[in-house]
């Protein structure tokens, strides 16, 4: 799963520079990983790496929670 999900890894690591390990089922949101303010271009960010638009009317949160739920819903090819 590391190699899909690097840019992500790389993406939350610039923006927490403190973080160590992030593990597949980590909350994301809950650690504060993720926050509102960042939400967005994070929603940007997985965009670009799947190559289509989200529709932001059938987004639910839970998908973005984990590196692992990330992998399942946009990234598994």
């Amino acid at each position: 799963m590391a190699d899909v999900t690097k840019p992500i890894v790389d993406w939350l690591r610039e923006r927490n520079p403190t973080v160590g390990d992030i593990p597949d089922d980590l909350d994301l949101i809950e650690s504060r990983l993720i926050d509102s303010l960042g939400f967005m271009e994070f929603i940007l960010l997985l965009e670009d790496l799947i190559g289509r638009e989200l529709s932001l009317d059938r987004i639910d949160v839970n998908q973005f929670r984990t590196l692992r739920s990330l992998t399942e819903h946009f990234l598994k090819g």
